[in-house]
């Protein structure tokens, strides 16, 4: 039987919403182990004079406790 925990992450990105969740995932890497998926809990946006500035995401990341 495996443990896993779940952590949750706030990320943005200036690209996307998928390059904001990329940098979610690989910031995590750095000190968490054994991730396993991650869930993509809010996805927002910054606005700035009509355009879209900023995409951000709420992750929410599987990881394996050993």
């Amino acid at each position: 039987m495996a443990v896993l925990k779940v952590i949750e992450i706030l990320a943005n990105s200036d690209k996307s919403w998928e390059d904001a969740t990329k940098k979610a995932v690989s910031h995590a890497s750095k000190s968490v182990k054994n991730i396993r998926s991650v869930y993509i809990k809010e996805q927002s946006a910054g606005v700035k004079d009509g355009e879209v500035t900023e995409f951000r995401v709420n992750v929410k990341i599987t990881f394996e406790v050993k």
